[in-house]
């Protein structure tokens, strides 16, 4: 039980601790401080009691035993001298520093990585996709995972073919040579797999008693070097060190067909592999910050002195020919030929030379480092340690990097492997499968093919694990700040691309495979897109981008040739009005600025973040390229002159003003009207462009939801009467799940529908503009734009019946003032500046009829149009606001498709000139 300590300042402020801090980490509850709100209340609240989990502790593995143990693999005691024999001992060097320069940039990178935060289990896994994304974690954890249960399969082929080779030596077979191998093997997995079910303390004890086999077995080498050889051991090519015998091994001498430099260094490179072991395991290190970097850079240290003075002791000490029949010992009168090294020191193996049957010697028998040391069964232990301590290690590594990379729920039909056992949390589930796949390649039997498969897995490794140092070093994120400072990120993408170079240098199919799947498994998580947000450094280079560009941006002046509408929609709450939102997103999408605005009404109405966010996720499901931007406000007209003003970024700022048309402006209250046609008026004074879209069936489809009661009763309808329908607070949204999306007619393809546009006044282009950009869409591209121009008015017939209707929508609005006093008048005025006097409707009465007039033609020849663009009349400083908004319904009244009523700001958006 612990007591939470307040702070200085307050009883419920609490002081700095690291749990407040935990939030980023997998399935982990952080501990909250109080909220600003909870710090601003009046009340005091008593401390809180927190009970602790208390852990048993449990003995932690070592990070620096570990990957000793798997970078001195099988290949060092099974391979190493053979390809000493084929390379020669300096090209060998030089596959070891090549191998080295690849490893050791990686470890600087882990160790960097490692130590910018709390490492948990899932590895290189974690590392990468908490840096990276899920987009590119993803792919390597499967890849990682696979690398992994091959190596243990490699380990163990590894250790099958030793034992195998002490079956023959004492005439045993099981079936035959290569069966032998595959029986062995899956009885070594077996008894390994019930190693690991008994958890990581026994698997720790194990793996110690695995470092002691394998020191021993190294100083029974070194000895046996030391010491006078016997005649047995010189038959077999050993004479100890001789400068003769170094001189002939400095140089490679190629034999079969796997005598090439690449072959051997393919086989040769998973021996440095065990670097990542301790990466593999960090969740169970008791510091991975310090372990990591300090074990993994001494363990690759040693490791690589080791892997320097065996090929020179080795090469110093055997000749790469011998019979070993001790009858091939040269007598003091011998006088025939003798060819080879070996002559100078008293043996001819000139007839197993010349017919290509040498048994023995570096270049023929892969136990050398056994009959080298002062006695054979100390290498064969050493063999036994290293390859068995391997094979455990990595089939121990890859369950919990695939149990992690199943909890993140990147890809189906796999958290079925996530479940984990006991107080260590034990992926039994994952290391059966592991278990599956480890036999299927332990089946192959050949050492060398699994060798070249897990290079390329690795060095696919080593690629997004260089590449995800240097990406975070170069975005410059603040969330990326190491401890571990001995790394560069130039130094890192070296690292990323040797490997990758050297991922096709040494098997090209292989490579190739690789990058395919990679490349597919990318796929498929862009596509379904992960609903994790890990802050990768993937978008803190985005924001970097797109800080750098809006910045140079601004120094660019505009030109007529680039103009876009960047549109500022009112649209409330965007999913209470999808018809206006696909609307705008069919010529936005991909091409300019949308920015959703939502008006909230009343001052006491909140607004919390999940509604923003949500709303975010909804345009996003509708595949909408829009921003959402709340604002509270008083009246619809203040917020929107708030809007007008603040929203978007530099040039990234909103020059086209989008609304819906008020369908309900005859029974809306004076202010709502006021308010509306205000707004309109304030949209010009900005010299902004307008659109208002109208829908028959109107815009607002409330209706449809069941909307959450998140507010009061009385707060929804104050807000309401304040401004039906346009403006609503997000606060009554439906949080349904994201299948509940309103089709809308801009969904549907249009077929070979018109696009008709009455082009009554030049107000710079942007009437033809907006038709053009729909019809490069796919449900827009089949469609004919016709052009409808002014004509001669005469032929404009009236229909007297369509006059009619408009002076009866505007009767409730006029003040019928001829029969009224002038001092009641000029009252009534005050009061109603809505109001249309006698005298102002005799004045605009021909405007009218003009208006009911061209509505008499839209309706005459755009019976069947996809959609109508009509020039939006300007309204003057003396209309009123009721006589402007019958003027516009008047426009579009009757029409059984949208409207859209369009006015540019009366500056140029075309141009046909080509400068």
């Amino acid at each position: 039980m612990e007591l939470q300590k307040s702070s200085l300042y307050r009883t419920i402020d609490r002081v700095p601790k690291l749990d407040h801090y935990s939030n980023t980490l997998p399935h982990k509850q952080a501990k909250t401080r109080p909220s600003l709100a909870a710090l601003r209340k009046a009340f005091k609240a008593s401390p809180q009691i927190i009970f602790k989990n208390h852990i048993s502790k449990h003995i932690t593995p070592c990070s620096l035993i570990r990957c000793m143990l798997n970078i001195w693999g099988v290949i060092m005691f099974l391979r190493l001298s053979w390809i000493t024999s084929q390379a020669g001992i300096l090209l060998t060097w030089v596959m070891v520093f090549l191998s080295v320069t690849v490893t050791i940039t990686t470890v600087l990178t882990i160790s960097a990585i490692a130590t910018n935060g709390k490492t948990v289990s899932g590895g290189p896994y974690f590392m990468v996709s908490r840096s990276l994304g899920p987009e590119i974690g993803g792919p390597i954890g499967l890849i990682f995972a696979v690398a992994n249960a091959l190596s243990s399969a490699l380990n163990a082929v590894g250790f099958a073919e030793v034992v195998r080779d002490l079956m023959a030596s004492y005439g045993t077979t099981i079936v035959d040579s290569t069966n032998d191998v595959r029986i062995v093997g899956v009885i070594t997995m077996t008894a390994l797999l019930l190693i690991s079910f008994a958890g990581m303390e026994w698997e720790s004890k194990a793996q110690m008693l695995f470092f002691v086999a394998l020191m021993i077995s190294f100083i029974g080498y070194t000895v046996g070097t030391i010491i006078p050889q016997t005649p047995v051991k010189q038959s077999q090519g050993i004479f100890g060190y001789k400068s003769e015998i170094f001189l002939a091994n400095l140089l490679p001498d190629w034999r079969g067909p796997s005598g090439d430099f690449f072959q051997m260094f393919a086989i040769f490179f998973p021996a440095t592999n065990g670097i990542l072991t301790g990466v593999n395991i960090s969740g169970d290190l008791k510091d991975p910050n310090v372990g990591i970097p300090k074990g993994t850079l001494l363990a690759v240290f040693w490791t690589t002195l080791s892997y320097l003075a065996l090929p020179i002791t080795v090469g110093s000490c055997v000749v790469r020919d011998a019979s070993g029949n001790i009858t091939d010992h040269i007598s003091a009168n011998f006088t025939g030929p003798c060819t080879g090294l070996a002559c100078n020191f008293g043996w001819n193996f000139t007839d197993c030379i010349s017919t290509q049957s040498c048994q023995y010697g570096l270049a023929n028998n892969l136990q050398v480092l056994g009959q080298v040391s002062a006695s054979f069964h100390l290498i064969t232990l050493g063999v036994f340690a290293a390859s068995l301590s391997s094979s455990l290690s990595y089939l121990v590594s890859a369950p919990k990097i695939f149990q992690c990379l199943c909890r993140d729920n990147i890809y189906p039909y796999i958290g079925f492997f996530e479940k984990g056992y006991g107080k260590s949390d034990e992926p039994l589930r994952a290391y059966i499968l592991t278990y599956i796949i480890c036999l299927i390649f332990v089946c192959i039997a050949k050492l060398d093919i699994i060798a070249a498969l897990i290079s390329n897995f690795f060095l696919c490794s080593y690629v997004l694990i260089n590449f995800t140092c240097f990406h975070a070093s170069i975005t410059n994120s603040p969330g990326w700040r190491p401890s571990f400072k001995y790394y560069n990120n130039w130094i890192c993408m070296y690292g990323a691309l040797s490997s990758l170079i050297l991922m096709f240098l040494l098997t090209w199919w292989a490579a190739l495979v690789t990058i395919i799947v990679v490349f597919l498994l990318f796929l498929y998580s862009s596509y379904k897109k992960p609903k994790v947000n890990w802050g990768s450094s993937v978008q803190a280079g985005t924001y970097n981008m797109a800080l750098s560009y809006s910045v140079s941006l601004s120094s660019v002046e505009d030109h007529v040739k680039n103009f876009r509408p960047q549109c500022l929609v009112l649209t409330g709450p965007p999913n209470q009005r999808p018809a206006l939102v696909d609307f705008v997103g069919c010529f936005t999408k991909r091409t300019s600025l949308m920015i959703c605005g939502d008006v909230i009404m009343e001052e006491q109405q909140t607004h919390p973040q999940r509604t923003t966010d949500w709303l975010v996720k909804w345009m996003n499901k509708r595949k909408v390229r829009s921003f959402y931007t709340p604002i509270m406000a008083n009246s619809l007209r203040g917020g929107t002159q708030n809007l007008l003003q603040a929203s978007g970024l530099g040039k990234l700022k909103p020059n086209t003003l989008i609304l819906g048309f008020k369908s309900n402006w005859k029974d809306s209250s004076p202010d709502n009207l006021e308010d509306y046609v205000n707004t309109i008026y304030d949209a010009f004074d900005s010299k902004f462009c307008l659109c208002i879209l109208r829908m028959m069936d109107g815009l607002d489809i409330k209706d449809h939801f069941d909307c959450l009661d998140l507010c009061s009763k009385t707060q929804q309808l104050a807000l309401h009467l304040t401004f039906p329908p346009l403006v609503e607070s997000a606060e009554g949204i439906s949080e349904k799940s994201d299948s509940d999306q309103i089709k809308t007619v801009f969904q549907n393809d249009q077929g070979k529908k018109n696009i008709d546009i009455y082009w009554i006044a030049d107000d710079g282009g942007l009437t033809l503009l907006v038709p053009y950009l729909l019809t490069k869409r796919k449900h827009w591209r089949k469609c004919k734009v016709r052009v409808f121009i002014v004509g001669d008015e005469q032929n404009m017939e009236e229909r007297q019946k369509d006059l009619n209707r408009f002076v009866d929508s505007v009767a409730p609005f006029r003040l019928f003032d001829e029969q009224k006093e002038s001092a009641s008048v000029q009252e009534l005025r005050g009061n109603a500046p809505w109001k249309i006097s006698d005298k102002e409707f005799e004045a605009f009465k021909l405007k009218s009829e003009r208006k009911v007039r061209l509505n008499e033609i839209i309706r005459r020849n755009s019976l069947n149009a996809a959609i109508v663009l009509v020039s939006l009349p300007v309204p003057q400083s003396d209309c009123p606001s009721s006589f402007y908004m019958a003027w516009l319904d008047a426009l579009t009244c009757g029409l059984h498709c949208p409207a859209l009523l369009i006015r540019g700001n009366q500056e140029d958006v075309l141009t046909y000139y080509c400068e």
